[in-house]
């Protein structure tokens, strides 16, 4: 791994506008030392060595991530392990033993609220002082808001847990979009005249269940196309685990083994009980020609 780098520290988790702000103020002081901008994060999230069985958090995966990292001209990313050995360490020891030892920052920058070391002992104000004796710059980024409040990883969160896809638009600066492996279902919404792609969202944040107008696509692929998904535990047709179901309009054949990206525009409907298949059929033709009309006003995402 390249040492030497300016280096954003923090979980960027989601990447949202508070999270740019630190990663720019890593860019201009690289430009300034005539160094690199790395990004230094931590795999897995603290949050899931000190919860182990907090329901899923995660905004993105890690490779979405890493994606987006790339495409904000990020020429390093060190991945710090998080472990009970780095839970343990004192903010001087991991000031030390990471970003000296293991990343070898020239400067670091971090949010105004990023704690650090057995604890959360540590602040930005001990990370400058303790920065000044080990010989590594630190930048401290101010508190960025969005429509007069902080922006952050938990609000929006909280506002995909509720399915307000467009305060979470708003607070990560585009679509919150998944992608994982279509697997094979139970076929029953072929049976029904709606195909889906069906996919596990892993440790990706649960939205509520319900009815979402969509935009999808395969890897690899530049076209955005319009769908409508359901995430949830189908109740008319029997409970099961949470599921993502997406049809995508006016495409045929199968998606089975391939990653779909799936980007949430808004909830159409709460999930319900229909007291028969033909009542569920009927109310998913309204869902479609729903999906369509919210769809036809609104721009795909950018690739």
């Amino acid at each position: 791994m390249h040492k030497g780098a300016a280096i954003a520290l923090g979980n960027f988790d989601g990447l949202h506008a508070g999270h740019r702000a630190v990663i720019e103020s890593a860019r201009a002081a690289g430009l300034t030392i005539g160094a690199p901008l790395g990004v230094a994060t931590f795999e897995p999230a603290p949050r899931r060595h000190f919860q182990p069985d907090a329901p899923p958090f995660r905004l993105m995966t890690p490779l979405q991530r890493q994606i987006a990292l790339d495409r904000l001209g990020v020429e390093q990313l060190h991945l710090l392990r998080f472990d009970a050995v780095m839970a343990a360490m004192t903010d001087r020891e991991f000031c030390e033993r990471v970003i000296i030892g293991e990343v070898g920052a020239r400067c670091v920058s971090v949010g105004f609220d990023f704690r650090f070391g057995k604890g959360r002992m540590g602040d930005a104000e001990s990370l400058k002082r303790i920065g000044a004796e080990l010989g590594f710059g630190v930048e401290v980024v101010a508190e960025v808001k969005a429509a007069g409040e902080k922006v952050s990883s938990s609000r929006i969160r909280e506002a995909i847990a509720r399915g307000d896809m467009g305060a979470a638009r708003q607070g990560m600066g585009a679509w919150w979009t998944v992608d994982a492996i279509v697997e094979h279902g139970e076929k029953r919404g072929r049976t029904l005249g709606f195909p889906t792609a069906n996919m596990q969202l892993g440790e990706i944040v649960h939205p509520s269940h319900g009815i979402y107008a969509v935009w999808a696509r395969m890897d690899e692929e530049a076209t955005w196309r319009p769908g409508v998904a359901n995430f949830g535990r189908t109740p008319t047709t029997g409970l099961r685990d949470p599921l993502l179901e997406v049809m995508v309009f006016d495409v045929t054949g199968d998606f089975y083994g391939q990653r779909m990206h799936v980007a949430f525009v808004k909830l159409l409907r709460a999930e319900a009980r229909f007291d028969s298949l033909e009542a569920l059929v009927a109310q998913m033709h309204r869902d479609v020609a729903h999906a369509r009309g919210v769809l036809a006003g609104e721009s795909p995402p950018l690739l």
